[in-house]
């Protein structure tokens, strides 16, 4: 079986292929077929796959599948390989489920879209680029996946290209991502330069024999891993491109937002985790980063209109959530809050998606209301969804894996009570944004009628993934409430087990009732300001303060007006000033030069018979003198 690991990547791909060469000339159900069931048959043999390494693991608990050798140029030799261990198991199949889903979707929510076949083929080529970066065996085979996945986010982010305003914001998404990728590239070269390989898992073996812990090259090979890692993950402060990229359909929202794009960074951070270990001022790092967006991306959420730019904040706060576990080394409380994450996120998205196409394309949940009669189907699956975002204490998945994080958060011996109080912090504001969506969408009265309901292909992914996002928390459980650890205990096979600090049960149990409560009251206080007392948030936001408020967070607290200032606009004016660029004045005077001479050259070409006679007479006269003047002279 596991042999085959490398149809899981090539499927998307081939299908990808197909729709590029012939997608034009295929009808839509034939593409939809093609689309989805190539990412169905690669999650199949994924599924296939995780079972089998579970009960039966290979030796060393890890497989490792040579492809070919790329390139062999003195002692460089990088092979394309494989590698399926227990942390690529959980990552494949994450993507390839949840995806296949999405694709499902996509069959119906794009069916009346321009250029469905070119969005199924980016699609697939998104789907293959984020297999190949989690399956890579080195780190320049990682690398193509990473910079795949990237292009494919600026193609489906400006998949309505009609719209100037898409776009920008896929352009936008593809610069601020290339800040993070170079440095990525100068980490790469660094380790290969220091390391003499790629092998991921040589260098996990080599970097600790050859590297003290906080030397300088370990810190610098962290941070600049760490650099590419908050690009694609959208972490302060280059997380100014995800709000953004809600410019792209909505499946393309949820595919990026829930199992590919945004998680690379994390499995990025989570495969390296040696280095990290090797500099721990770096770990630190990671965890005040992740610490510091989940707070300002969730303040964020609360000041946005916009049903999906919510949901944007919202999965930036998220994966905040995820770096502070990475920070705190609890890599594989990380890992799960990813999995459940994946489930929760691609349904809410999927759920706004069918409000949205029932309204007509509305996305102001201002204008929404009272929606739960006329789309059941979206309603209860998007309260689940939101549930398990705001981590609802004991039936969510979202809960158990926020709880997870912050217990470590509190007992890890890098942790401590600042990290823990912005987790909890950032759990009330999680559960006021999420049911504030909840009651402004379905609550209250209804402002605009819904003029179409989701068919089964829409229904169905729906169904699946309210399905995992309520029990997929159940396999791994606080030690308070059941002592249940399969989803570490597989993980440590390929990362550090989970330990923390001893702490008293008394502790343990506070921990536990605090992670429970809070998410709690910011549910009962969404409750109260948006059903009880609906008017009484805009009469705040109505004040000077709560306006200058509303604004900095509406607008992500000033950073995209700062880079404009900084970089945006001296730049453009200087590329205005220098439009006649003076390096092109020294090729703009070859040209010169060049016409100048064949202008010249060319009033030789009279075309009258005796002037040529003549001009072969004194070319050969010439010749000959020159031939005389060599031949006698010393």
């Amino acid at each position: 079986m596991f042999e085959l690991i490398w149809l899981i990547p090539l499927l998307p791909f081939a299908g990808f292929a197909v729709l590029a060469l012939a997608g034009s000339r295929l009808s839509r159900g034939v593409v939809s077929v093609i689309g989805t069931g190539s990412v169905g048959l690669s999650a199949a043999l994924a599924v296939a796959t995780f079972a089998g390494f579970s009960i039966s693991p290979p030796p060393g608990n890890a497989y490792v599948l040579p492809l070919w050798r790329w390139v062999t140029v003195g002692g460089f030799s990088p092979q394309v390989s494989l590698c399926l261990d227990a942390l690529s198991a959980v990552m494949v199949l994450a993507v390839t489920v949840v995806s296949f889903f999405i694709l499902l979707y996509s069959s119906e929510h794009m069916a009346r879209e321009e250029g469905f076949s070119r969005f199924f083929a980016c699609m697939d080529l998104f789907v293959g680029s984020m297999l190949t970066l989690v399956l890579a065996d080195n780190l320049l085979v990682l690398y193509l996946g990473w910079e795949g996945v990237g292009l494919c986010s600026y193609l489906l982010i400006g998949f309505r290209y009609e719209d100037s305003a898409n776009v920008r914001a896929a352009n936008k998404a593809f610069i601020v991502t290339r800040i993070g990728d170079t440095a990525l590239a100068i980490g790469l070269i660094l380790l290969f330069i220091q390391l003499d390989t790629l092998s991921i898992r040589e260098i996990l073996v080599q970097a600790p024999q050859r590297w003290s812990p906080d030397s300088g090259v370990a810190v610098w090979a962290a941070l600049l891993i760490l650099g590419g890692a908050v690009g694609k993950s959208a972490q302060l402060p280059l997380q100014v491109w995800l709000p953004d990229a809600m410019a792209g359909p909505t499946p393309v929202s949820a595919l990026i937002h829930a199992a590919t794009m945004v998680a690379a960074g994390v499995y990025l951070v989570a495969r390296t985790h040696v280095l990290f270990t090797l500099a721990p001022s770096v770990g630190g790092l990671v965890a005040v980063v992740g610490a510091v967006t989940l707070l300002m991306a969730a303040a964020s959420a609360l000041a946005q209109s916009d049903v999906k730019r919510v949901l944007a904040w919202s999965t930036i706060s998220q994966i905040g959530y995820m770096f502070l576990a990475l920070g705190v080394g609890a890599w594989s409380a990380a890992i799960f809050h990813f999995m459940t994450h994946a489930f929760f996120k691609a349904l809410l998205f999927l759920s706004a998606g069918v409000v949205i196409a029932a309204l007509g394309e509305e996305r102001d949940m201002g204008r929404m209301g009272g929606l739960r009669r006329d789309l059941p189907a979206a309603f209860w699956t998007f309260l689940i969804g939101a549930s398990s975002l705001s981590a609802l204490p004991l039936v969510t998945a979202g809960f158990y894996s926020k709880d997870l994080i912050l217990f470590m958060a509190w007992t890890s011996g890098t942790g401590g009570p600042w990290l823990w109080a912005a987790g909890i912090a950032g759990s009330f504001l999680t559960g006021l944004y999420a049911f504030r969506m909840v009651f402004l969408i379905f609550f209250g009265e209804r402002r605009t009628a819904p003029a179409e309901r989701p068919g089964r292909a829409v229904t169905i992914p729906l169904v699946v993934l309210a399905f995992f996002s309520l029990v997929s928390g159940f396999l791994q459980m606080p030690a308070a409430l059941a002592p249940v650890t399969i989803f570490s205990d597989f993980l440590s096979r390929s990362l550090p087990p989970l330990r923390g600090v001893p702490v008293s049960f008394t502790t343990e149990v506070i921990l536990f009732l605090d992670a429970m409560i809070m998410p709690v009251l910011g549910i009962a206080a969404a409750w109260w300001l948006y059903l009880r007392r609906p008017g009484l948030p805009e009469r705040w936001a109505g004040t000077a303060a709560g306006s200058a408020l509303r604004r900095f967070w509406h607008s992500g607290w000033g950073f995209d007006g700062l880079y404009g200032a900084v970089f945006v606009r001296p730049f453009t004016s200087f590329a205005r000033l220098n439009r006649d660029d003076a390096v092109d004045l020294i090729y703009g005077g070859l040209a010169w030069y060049s016409a100048g001479l064949s202008s010249l050259l060319t009033r030789t070409q009279s075309g009258r018979l005796r002037r040529y006679a003549i001009g072969i007479v004194a070319g050969v006269v010439i010749a000959l003198g020159l031939v005389i003047w060599f031949k006698e002279s010393p």
